[in-house]
């Protein structure tokens, strides 16, 4: 059961074979399609402790508790927190769980939701973990490439941008190492994927290909997934300057996509996205992120009720 396996909470993508993420993606399907509010989760709380800003996922979550009768706490800045006083996280999550049921924890260092569920006695979710994983909004990925009508197995995806810091690619190549896909990592020579991951998806036996120009196969891709260069994430400003807007896709490009192609952004958005491509009905980035609601319902509902 879902739950049994998870009661930890939800910390990284690898901890999903293909029967959990189809069972989780049915739950959220269930809730995309009855999205009435309902008090199937009423007298529980969630704290929500977000050490990075964030507008999409703390604000999803908090909806999806409260469309489920539940209550919300929490901050969205380490500067209003103990954290600020030198607090260890251990510390912060010891206490937090005695005013809560989860806890949702953003922090910029890798490996902080781990090192939380080490210490917590209640479910802890990832919602981003420095440079590491983001695997809620890789599920959610996958929810809206399925429910925009695209199939996993047999997908042609590309994924372009920040390979290398980008939380959000890590957990969605490792969810989709449980299909039969092929992936396009599409970035500059110092932002390619990190080695451990490749040899994850080697490991995994995932058909992959590594390019650094997106137009020589933007013909064959059934979805592209653009990321943004992650300025916070880099040491040295001046590697940054040299990448920054190395890829910004037009009208142009879509032009010579398939018919039935999407275009995907876990936002926020800088440049690699003209805006004249929002009105296009290839451009779901924003159905993307309506789909966390249902997605998060259905993990909070998982992990939550009776």
């Amino acid at each position: 059961m879902f739950k049994e396996k998870f009661n930890e909470g939800i910390i990284s993508a690898r901890d999903f074979n293909r029967e959990d993420i189809e069972y989780i993606l049915n739950q959220a399907r269930v809730m995309v399609h009855n999205d009435k509010s309902s008090d199937l989760l009423k007298g529980k709380i969630l704290a929500t402790l977000f050490f990075e800003p964030s507008t999409r996922t703390r604000l999803s979550f908090e909806s999806a508790m409260h469309r489920l009768g539940g209550r919300v706490i929490g901050f969205s800045s380490a500067k209003v927190s103990s954290i600020k006083k030198g607090e260890s996280i251990a510390d912060t999550i010891r206490t937090v769980e005695n005013y809560s049921d989860c806890i949702v924890i953003r922090h910029p260092l890798e490996g902080a939701a781990k090192l939380a569920a080490k210490f917590a006695k209640i479910p802890i979710i990832n919602a981003g973990s420095g440079s590491g994983e983001h695997p809620t909004q890789a599920l959610l990925d996958l929810l809206t490439i399925t429910e925009e009508g695209k199939k996993l197995d047999g997908l042609n995806l590309g994924i372009m941008g920040d390979l290398k810091y980008g939380r959000t690619v890590h957990s969605l190549a490792i969810l989709l190492s449980n299909y039969d896909v092929n992936i396009y990592f599409i970035s500059p020579k110092e932002l390619m994927l990190r080695n451990r991951d490749k040899e994850f998806l080697r490991q995994r036996q995932v058909k992959y290909k590594e390019v650094e120009k997106y137009r020589e196969i933007l013909d064959v891709l059934d979805v592209l997934y653009v990321t943004r260069i992650q300025k916070e994430r880099f040491a040295d400003v001046e590697e940054y300057d040299r990448v920054k807007g190395f890829y910004i896709f037009t009208n142009e490009d879509l032009k010579v996509t398939k018919d039935n192609f999407k275009i995907m952004h876990p936002l926020p958005r800088v440049s690699e996205i003209s805006a004249e491509v929002d009105s296009s009905s290839k451009a779901i980035y924003f159905k993307q992120t309506y789909y966390g609601i249902p997605m998060r319902k259905a993990i909070l509902a998982e992990l939550l009720s009776f």
